[in-house]
């Protein structure tokens, strides 16, 4: 076995690949840790990471590193096979939702009336709706403003749906520098 040992038995790559293949999220380092009565120092825990990323690169699944922690999912050469064995379609977004989307992940925090500004069209209640109901979008607070309108700020579950570590990993807008100093997820 490669990577660093850390008992005679060697068993801890095989311990953190179970867990990270059983996991219905994301885990992290830390939880990770929670998996052995000896404490396994962080740097040891990422070289087994490491180590299983670079086992599972040429197979049909990868080791890869969300917002929310380390997870195994399908590699992108299979995914379209894999999607023949998915009877329901996933759903369809409407460009408006897709738009507003991107709005609230580039420029979060911001109200109905700043995504209404951007795009040059009202917001329609139902692409709120549905970006929420998919976890995608939450409200974060109030604007300190007349009428104190809700601010929509992208989630945990958004950067984890999008393979994103942090907003930062979003591609760059052309032709325009993002400030992300005032973004969250």
């Amino acid at each position: 076995m490669s990577g660093p040992q850390l008992t005679e038995s060697g068993k801890e790559k095989m311990i953190i690949e179970a867990a990270l293949m059983c996991a219905q999220e994301p885990l992290k380092v830390s939880d990770l840790r929670k998996l052995f009565i000896e404490p396994v120092p962080d740097k040891h825990i990422m070289g087994f990471l490491d180590t299983l990323r670079a086992d599972w690169s040429e197979r049909g699944l990868e080791l890869v590193e969300v917002a929310q922690g380390w997870r195994f999912q399908s590699a992108p050469a299979v995914r379209a096979f894999l999607d023949r064995l998915n009877l329901e379609k996933p759903p369809k977004y409407s460009r408006a939702v897709l738009e507003t989307l991107a709005v609230i992940a580039y420029r979060q925090p911001v109200t109905r009336g700043d995504i209404e500004e951007i795009r040059g069209v009202a917001v329609n209640t139902q692409a709120i709706r549905q970006l929420e109901e998919r976890g995608w979008i939450d409200i974060i607070g109030q604007r300190n403003t007349p009428g104190h309108p809700s601010l929509y700020a992208t989630t945990q579950t958004f950067l984890n749906d999008f393979g994103l570590q942090t907003l930062d990993a979003l591609p760059a807008l052309p032709g325009n520098h993002r400030d992300s100093s005032n973004r969250q997820a």
